[in-house]
């Protein structure tokens, strides 16, 4: 069996990543000034909705996932979106059962 495994380079500027690393940055004080804002049981949703994005760039641009084959992409997204309903079920059941 003969596998076809080439070398390949993937270039990054470093524009890219200083513009992701500010994005991370913002995201990280969103989410600080969301805590002090009264949003009910929605406070942990949004907190997990800026956790994803956060999370999505750093999948995608500092662990060069988008230069990954389509199958490993996948894998990924499966993992991420059985933990997705993991904690959808759960944030449900903690915010209709007090």
């Amino acid at each position: 069996m003969s596998h076809h495994n080439e070398n390949k380079t993937h270039v990054v500027g470093y524009g890219t990543y200083v513009l992701v690393w500010l994005a991370l940055v913002s995201f990280t004080g969103i989410t600080v000034a969301i805590t002090g804002i009264d949003l009910g049981s929605f406070t942990i949703a949004t907190a997990l909705l800026i956790a994803a994005v956060k999370s999505i760039l750093v999948l995608t641009i500092f662990m060069h996932l988008r230069f990954e084959d389509r199958v490993f992409r996948i894998f990924v997204f499966v993992a991420f979106l059985t933990l997705a309903i993991f904690i959808g079920l759960t944030f449900i059941d903690y915010s209709f059962i007090r």
